[in-house]
């Protein structure tokens, strides 16, 4: 079993630069989740806007092939999402535990 990735803050005292990195991360992960949803719903919707306007049998499978890719990456980011949001939290709860402070509400 590898390493924690984080397992070097676990001892350790954190300073405020470090806090605020954390929340940095914590916010970039929401941007990330955002773009994945952005450029899901897009796709959905470019499919549905070729679909409407195809006139030839290659068009129309473009778009068909846009609505299914848009539901994908949406669900990726989701997943990534989740994923990476509990690792921050783990870091977050560990961190709070070594402080004997109680778990942050995030």
């Amino acid at each position: 079993m590898p390493p924690e990735p984080y397992a070097r803050f676990e001892n350790t005292e954190l300073i405020l630069r470090d806090e605020l990195a954390i929340d940095r991360t914590l916010l970039a992960n929401e941007r990330t989740l955002m773009a994945y949803l952005r450029s899901g719903v897009a796709l959905i919707i470019a499919g549905i806007t070729i679909i409407h306007f195809s006139h030839h049998g290659w068009f129309l499978i473009v778009g068909i092939a846009c609505i299914p890719t848009g539901v994908v990456t949406g669900v990726a980011g989701i997943l990534r999402f989740r994923r990476m949001n509990n690792a921050i939290s783990a870091v977050r709860r560990a961190i709070a535990a070594s402080k004997g402070a109680p778990p942050p509400a995030r």
